[in-house]
């Protein structure tokens, strides 16, 4: 189980995030939604240890991550919002870079990364530098490397941005199944009906504050008839303050 404890996040005078209180269980698939700048990147950030809190704290499975850090963050797997990352490395050496810190052993590395880099058609790219790929094999070669450990955690900040039909079909497999074993996915997305497809929680964000977190299926359940396209729309989008206290007085909360 994830909790965040009154978190909140300030650069100068902005607030990215305000008094953030959420639990993420164990076993679920959980979806962070929200337009560009509503504090999502932010909460994920805060979770893998990118950036620090200036207030609250997050909670792993009852350890506070910073006081316990790198045994958190050896159980993540991180995939950021973009992928150009070590552009100078070829695809194989990044993985061997992952590989490293995360302390695997031969046998183990070449097992998985048949496995996953069979399953992305990077097989055939392993000594081309990052920098010449382009976006989608990027986006390949970041996912390869964060779920190369095995993480019982992946946080995936919008996970599916680039990807081809396949590969994005292929991924979204591959959290049902993980959360299926008992595991955590965490992630990030604009496509609402992908959010619609995969999480079993949601929790929606609009200008750094947490407007509704709960399952999937009851913020259906209040607008029969309406996609979770719609009812976001209603929630987040462009209205004003007093819409925005409306739809909250309507919808469920936890």
């Amino acid at each position: 189980m994830i909790e965040f404890q009154h978190v909140t996040k300030k650069y100068d005078t902005k607030t990215a995030l305000n008094d953030l209180n959420l639990t993420i269980k164990t076993g679920e698939i959980f979806g962070f939604l929200g337009h560009n700048g509503a504090g999502k990147s932010t909460t994920i950030k805060s979770l893998v240890s990118v950036i620090e809190p200036t207030a609250g704290k997050i909670v792993v499975d009852g350890k506070e991550l910073s006081a316990n850090r790198l045994e958190i963050k050896k159980r993540i797997g991180y995939v950021p919002d973009t992928p150009d990352l070590f552009l100078q490395l070829s695809a194989g050496e990044y993985w061997d870079l992952i590989a490293a810190a995360y302390e695997m052993t031969d046998s183990a590395k070449a097992e998985r990364l048949a496995e996953l880099a069979g399953l992305f058609d990077m097989l055939d790219h392993q000594d081309e530098a990052i920098g010449s790929f382009s976006h989608g094999m990027r986006q390949k070669t970041i996912l390869i490397g964060a779920l190369l450990p095995d993480p019982d955690i992946w946080v995936l900040d919008e996970p599916m941005t680039g990807l081809d039909p396949q590969a994005s079909y292929d991924l979204k497999e591959m959290m049902k199944k993980h959360a299926a074993r008992g595991n955590t996915v965490i992630f990030s997305t604009h496509v609402l009906d992908t959010a619609q497809q995969l999480c079993d929680e949601l929790a929606i964000l609009k200008k750094g504050q947490l407007i509704y977190n709960g399952n999937t299926e009851d913020l259906l359940a209040k607008s029969p008839g309406e996609s979770l396209e719609a009812i976001y729309l209603k929630m987040a989008g462009r209205q004003s303050d007093s819409e925005v206290v409306a739809q909250l007085e309507e919808a469920p909360h936890e």
